[in-house]
C-alpha cells in the first residue's frame, strides 16, 4: 500500500464516521488539512493529528522523523490560507509557523501526550515544525 492509498483510506474512514477513525489513530484528535500545492496549484488533503491550542489548532510536520519536512509543510508556508475538516465541520484557517517558547510549549505537550512524536524527533536532525492554524479573518 502506498502512502497515498493509506491516506485515502483514512480520509474515507474519517468522513464516513464523523471525524473518527480506528487503527493507529483511534481515539487521537485527527483533522483533514486541505492545502494548495505551491507549484501545481492543486488541492491536497492530508490527515494529521492535532492539538487544541488557544485560538486554534497545532499540527506537526514530523513526517515520521524523515530528514526533510513533508510536502504539505512547504505548501502551507507558500499558501498559508487553508481549510481543515474537524469532526463533521469545516473551518477556514490561516497557518502560522511557531518558534521559541510557543513552539517548545506546544511540542513538549504533544510529545507527552503522544510519545511517538518524541520517537520522530530522535530519528531526525531537523527541528520538527509546529504550525498553529488560526481562524481566518
Amino acid at each position: 500500500m502506498t502512502m497515498s492509498d493509506w491516506n485515502d483510506k483514512i480520509i474515507e474512514e474519517f468522513r464516513a464516521n464523523g471525524g473518527k477513525v480506528g487503527g493507529n489513530f483511534e481515539g487521537a484528535p485527527l483533522l483533514l488539512l486541505h492545502t494548495v500545492g505551491a507549484r501545481s496549484g492543486q488541492e491536497r488533503v492530508h490527515p494529521m493529528m492535532y492539538q487544541k491550542v488557544d485560538g486554534g489548532y497545532a499540527v506537526f510536520a514530523s513526517y515520521a522523523g524523515a530528514p526533510t519536512n513533508p510536502a504539505w509543510f512547504h505548501n502551507l508556508v507558500a499558501q498559508p490560507r487553508v481549510t481543515a475538516e474537524i469532526g463533521t465541520g469545516t473551518q477556514e484557517l490561516v497557518a502560522r509557523v511557531t518558534d521559541g517558547d510557543e513552539r517548545e510549549r506546544i511540542w513538549t505537550a504533544q510529545k507527552a501526550a503522544y510519545p511517538g512524536f518524541a520517537d520522530y524527533e530522535l530519528k531526525t536532525t531537523r527541528q520538527i515544525p509546529v504550525v498553529v492554524l488560526e481562524p481566518a479573518a
